[in-house]
Formats: C-alpha cells, sequence, structure tokens
C-alpha cells in the first residue's frame, strides 16, 4: 500500500511538473489578453453572432499559443547561452516537442478561424506567417517590435470579420492604435535578452491608443472615453516609472505590467458605447492577467 501511495505521488508531482512546462512554455498568463483583442474586434465589428464568439477566442487562443512555443524552439540556441532557465535548456522538455507542440497549435487555430469563414481563415494564415516571420527574426533584427505589433494588429481584424456587416473601419483603426503600443511595449521587452538601458523614444508608441480616441471619438463619445483613457495614462506611467529612476531596471516587471495593460487598451476601443457588462469583462479579464501572472512569467 505504501509502494503504491508512493507510486501515485510521484506521478502527481511529475504531472503537476509537466503541466507548468506547458503552461510556461505557452505563456498562458496572456491569454486574456488575446481574449480581449477577441472581445474588442467583434463588439466594434457590431458583434455578430454570439456563437462565433467562441470560436473566434479558441481559435486566436491556439494560433497565440502555437506562437509561444514556436518562439521558444527558434530561441532554443539562444536560451542555453543567454536564458538556461527556459523549459528547453533546463530540460523540462525536449525541443523537437516544442516544435510539434507550436506546429500543433497553429494549425489548429488556422482549422478553427477558418470555420468563423474564408476570409478569417485567409487572415488566420497571414497572421501565421507573421507569428513565423518574428519568432525566426527578433533575435537578429532590431525592427522586429514592428512584426509584433503587426501580428496583434491581425487580431482586431480577424475577430472584425465576423461582424454582421463584415469587416468595417473600427476594428482596423484600432487594431493600428493596438498595434502601436505593443511596438512600444516590445522595445521595452527586448531589453530583457540585450544589455544597455531601455530606450525612451519607444514609450512614445504607448500612447498611441489615447491619441486615437481623442481623434476619433468626437463630442460627448470622447468624455465617455476619458476615464478609461485617464486609468490607461496611469497604469502605463505606473510601470514604466522604473525606467526613469536612477539603478537597474527590472524589465520583466515593467514588461509584464505593460502586457496586462493592453485589457486597457481594449477596454478604450470600445469605451464610447460600452455597456457595463462589457465592462466587467474588461475588468475580469485584466484581474485575471494579473493573478495568472503571479505563477506564470508572462514572458
Amino acid at each position: 500500500m505504501a509502494a503504491i501511495c508512493g507510486f501515485l505521488t510521484v506521478m502527481q508531482c511529475t504531472l503537476t511538473s509537466r503541466l507548468r512546462t506547458l503552461l510556461v512554455l505557452g505563456r498562458v498568463s496572456n491569454l486574456p489578453t488575446v481574449w480581449s483583442n477577441c472581445v474588442a474586434g467583434w463588439w466594434l465589428a457590431g458583434c455578430g453572432t454570439g456563437a462565433k464568439l467562441p470560436l473566434l477566442l479558441l481559435g486566436m487562443s491556439a494560433l497565440y499559443l502555437g506562437g509561444m512555443y514556436l518562439n521558444d524552439a527558434f530561441d532554443a540556441e539562444f536560451d542555453r547561452q543567454r536564458r538556461a532557465v527556459r523549459p528547453i535548456p533546463s530540460g523540462q522538455i525536449s525541443e523537437p516537442e516544442v516544435w510539434r507542440f507550436g506546429w500543433g497549435w497553429l494549425i489548429l487555430g488556422i482549422i478553427l478561424l477558418f470555420s468563423l469563414g474564408k476570409l478569417a481563415g485567409f487572415l488566420a494564415v497571414v497572421l501565421a506567417v507573421c507569428i513565423l516571420i518574428y519568432n525566426q527574426t527578433h533575435k537578429l533584427i532590431t525592427a522586429s517590435p514592428w512584426l509584433m505589433g503587426l501580428c496583434r494588429f491581425w487580431v482586431y481584424v480577424i475577430a472584425g470579420t465576423t461582424g454582421p456587416d463584415g469587416l468595417v473601419g473600427w476594428p482596423i483603426w484600432c487594431g493600428f492604435a493596438l498595434a502601436g503600443y505593443i511596438v512600444g511595449l516590445s522595445y521595452v521587452a527586448r531589453k530583457e535578452s540585450f544589455t544597455g538601458p531601455v530606450p525612451y523614444w519607444p514609450l512614445i508608441f504607448l500612447a498611441a491608443p489615447i491619441l486615437l480616441a481623442w481623434i476619433m471619438d468626437p463630442g460627448v463619445y470622447r468624455w465617455q472615453a476619458v476615464w478609461i483613457a485617464l486609468a490607461l495614462g496611469l497604469w502605463v506611467t505606473r510601470c514604466i516609472r522604473p525606467v526613469f529612476q536612477s539603478g537597474p531596471v527590472n524589465v520583466g516587471r515593467v514588461v509584464s505590467g505593460l502586457l496586462a495593460g493592453i485589457v486597457f487598451v481594449d477596454w478604450l476601443a470600445v469605451a464610447p458605447e460600452c455597456p457595463r457588462g462589457l465592462s466587467l469583462i474588461f475588468m475580469l479579464l485584466f484581474g485575471a492577467t494579473q493573478l495568472l501572472q503571479r505563477f506564470i512569467p508572462a514572458t
């Protein structure tokens, strides 16, 4: 009996360790930000049918997970030299297995999004190509943050295809604003792997969603959005404050906070006509991101 209990304990520990490795590889703490992108793009396109939203969430989640797994697969050699604690160099999982997981998630995401229509499926392929290009080049070129911004842009556009009238302008414009925010965030994130001070100029792009809201929300709509814009501005300021202080900067902590701020960006995008129920969803997604980041690293 003692032997059986010991065996079950070992099995439980092994399964727990295995699950955590898979969650770390997928950076699942950031998944709520992908869901908020989907909800915002779906809402901006006129909501469409509720039946499409679950497929959109599942398909985009699969593409995100595929991108994250392939990110570690492409970076395996780099991580062996610079980040030995990552799952592959630390021996928690084999490199071929990560490649299989990555391709599997990516293909599943494309299939799920094709079920929403030919345009959504085609754009899912475009997004998958952008993900692959980013993963292959982001350690080689300094302009890689723009590729990351482009990836998040396509999430909004794909979500916009689920609208009753087809793809309209709002998801596209708000997708550009989100892309600008991601560019600023990604330039900061690069300093996790490369030495040197965090550059100041890319931080300007973090204000892109607020600027767009000011331009595109005239009159009474502007004042309906001002509180969310203020919340986003205060959150971003809180996150990047260490960049302007003397001493070493915990870049991972800064980036984690800015990643959670993506939910505020999405909330601001729908702010002019956002019902209370939808606001509650965004607040829950922001809280979920913060909670998950305590257990699973965001970067």
